[in-house]
């Protein structure tokens, strides 16, 4: 999801076309749960158990084709069923607003800590729902990013897509006119180049190329999916199995598939056909409709989910304004103050919005994401001593209220990670976030982070190099290149010291048989660790006398008269931030740190001999 042509929802807005205001016919008046789904609704509560019912259906499709497979997010699913084209387009994107613009019968917006999905509940169509499908097939296998290949997560996506729901079956697998049309009048890609295509590949940026990538992505997807129907084979399954071995796809495809020439003609043919197959499946609910949980929704509780909802869909004026009704309402509205607490921070208000989440938290102290957001905005500036036992508290609560929750499992390894201090703990809350949510390349770098704050220089390059196999973007790569650059230099000074050690009986016994005259290259007395003595510190000034030994790094910061010398045993634990501006290229620090203003993070040693530790550098213009 959010990868570039894929066919979801673009979320923007334009000033150009005036704001419109939601009218209270908007309000949910009834809502319908499972274990599963929340479905918010302004219609009656028929319609809300009958929406709930659909989505648990096809959640059990999902269910019965992958059953190994862990499908549920670790974020809340909320469904906003409006009852008509008048109300949900006082809710969809202000783009499709405008005069001419396309009619949406739903759509899906995934966020950090929850999926919204918008849905009107008398639209026409085939499928007017593909949207939705698309994107919730995106979302149950997000926790296979790791593993699964481009083409199968698009075919997977572009298959169910055309999911219809019938009264008692589920249809699946209906015909895309538009990718035959497509593939009918264009060649298809060599099946070998199609296993390959990653986010990096013109094949899936490009938009003719990107179109021939769905369409073909769907066919196969269709046609294996089919075949396996039709013979009771289980090759898909099969497929599956060996890349949760690790085996490339192109190599698992052919031990799985035979020969992929002989498979491209196959579906050469098959795109060539005059009809296609659907599939047919009796389904039921796991949670039986009679267990379905029933509220009304008050005024204020309504109007505050239509609020958070406008508010991640970037109609931020409309969100304001029913939240200033909600607060007059009920001043101690929690979801109101993580509302507005999102506004503040999508706009680069943070002390405001940091102000908002601890509001949200003295509200209720029972709020994971007022717990998480607080110490996560918190963490986005050097955390005072003083507060740093309410930042770790508010991560530790946010984990126990939510455990399938991943961000603040990724926060409170960084925050152990930079300290330096429980780094097994850090590294156990760094592996649970990954495993939460695989397809986070952020999540892997501070994971990376603390094996590196751990001494373990090969394990941080191994995981850097599984996050360039889920990497999306370009800043992504840039990131994981330069970082895993650094890591890899770390781990060959580890070796090399480590080869020095392993040399040293063996020069000593050489030594001794050639006589005493013969000398031994002894290696240098390691430094004892560093324990540190109370809080963290920060001096602002100019870097001096900037020296490297790899990995060690001594520094001194002259500020105004005084100047203060600075340790550190590795400069790959460091944390590197720059104020108010871009640096150029990668920052090479035994290079590029002299004579440049800065602020910088340090903790005493408990040894009064010992220089204190540098933590982290701020440089500034």
């Amino acid at each position: 999801m959010g990868a570039p042509l894929c066919r979801s929802i673009c979320f923007c807005s334009d000033s150009s076309w005036p704001e419109l205001r939601p009218q209270r016919g908007t309000r949910p008046k009834h809502g319908v749960s499972s274990p599963h789904f929340t479905v918010l609704t302004n219609s009656n509560e028929k319609q809300g158990r009958h929406t709930l019912d659909q989505f648990e259906r096809i959640r059990s499709v999902f269910h019965a084709a992958f059953p190994k497979m862990q499908l549920d997010p670790g974020t809340p699913i909320v469904i906003l069923a409006i009852k008509d084209e008048k109300n949900f387009r006082a809710l969809e994107p202000t783009a499709y607003l405008a005069k001419g613009s396309l009619k949406l019968g739903g759509l899906f917006l995934p966020t950090a800590d929850k999926n919204y999905v918008l849905m009107q509940l008398d639209v026409e169509g085939e499928h007017p729902y593909a949207v939705v499908y698309h994107e919730y097939t995106h979302l149950l296998m997000k926790k296979s990013a790791e593993w699964m290949p481009l083409w199968m997560d698009e075919g997977l996506a572009e298959f169910y897509q055309t999911t219809r729901i019938e009264e008692k079956d589920v249809v699946l697998g209906e015909a895309s006119a538009e990718n035959l049309l497509l593939l009918r009048q264009n060649q298809l890609l060599p099946l070998a180049t199609l296993f390959a295509v990653d986010y990096t590949s013109p094949y899936y940026h490009e938009e003719h190329k990107g179109s021939i990538f769905y369409a073909e992505s769907w066919a196969l997807m269709h046609y294996i999916y089919m075949k396996d129907e039709r013979e009771r084979t289980i090759r898909l399954t099969e497929y599956v199995e060996q890349l949760t071995q690790k085996i490339d796809p192109v190599t698992a495809a052919t031990r799985v598939f035979g020969d992929l020439n002989k498979l491209q003609r196959e579906l050469q043919r098959y795109v060539g056909q005059s009809s296609f197959p659907a599939l047919k499946m009796a389904t039921h609910t796991e949670v039986d409709d009679s267990t379905f949980k029933v509220r009304e929704l008050a005024p204020a509780q309504a109007d505050a989910v239509r609020a958070d909802f406008l508010a991640y869909n970037q109609r931020t004026a409309d969100a304001q304004a029913l939240l200033n009704r909600v607060l007059q309402e009920d001043p101690n509205n929690v979801s109101a103050q993580e509302t507005l607490g999102f506004i503040e921070f999508s706009q680069g208000h943070l002390e405001e919005a940091h102000d908002r989440y601890a509001q949200a938290v003295r509200l209720d102290s029972q709020s994971a994401l007022a717990h998480y957001y607080f110490a996560a905005i918190s963490m986005m500036h050097s955390v005072p001593a003083s507060d740093e036992p309410r930042v770790e508290s508010s991560l530790r609560a946010a984990i126990k209220l939510n455990p399938s929750f991943a961000p603040p499992y990724d926060r409170l390894a960084a925050f152990l990670g930079m300290r330096h201090r429980d780094l097994d703990e850090a590294r156990l809350m760094a592996v649970r976030a990954v495993s939460l949510d695989p397809a986070n390349v952020g999540y892997r770098i501070t994971a990376a982070n603390v094996l590196l704050a751990m001494q373990q220089g090969q394990n941080a390059v191994n995981v850097l190099r599984a996050a360039a196999k889920v990497a999306r973007t370009q800043e992504e790569k840039q990131a994981l290149d330069n970082m895993l650059m650094n890591a890899q230099e770390y781990a060959a000074a580890q070796e090399q010291l480590a080869e020095q050690h392993r040399r040293i009986p063996e020069e000593t016994t050489a030594a001794a048989e050639q006589g005493s005259s013969a000398e031994v290259s002894m290696p240098r007395l390691a430094r004892k660790e560093f324990v540190a003595n109370g809080p963290h510190h920060f001096v602002v000034g100019v870097l001096k006398g900037v020296h490297c030994d790899m990995p060690m790094l001594d520094l001194t910061v002259s500020s105004g008269t005084k100047t203060l010398a600075l340790h550190t045993d590795n400069f790959y634990k460091i944390q590197f931030t720059a104020l108010n501006f871009s640096p150029s290229g990668e920052l090479k620090p035994c290079s590029d740190l002299e004579n440049r203003p800065a602020k910088v993070e340090y903790v005493e040693s408990a040894d009064r001999t010992a220089a204190p530790h540098l933590i982290a550098v701020e440089l500034h213009k």
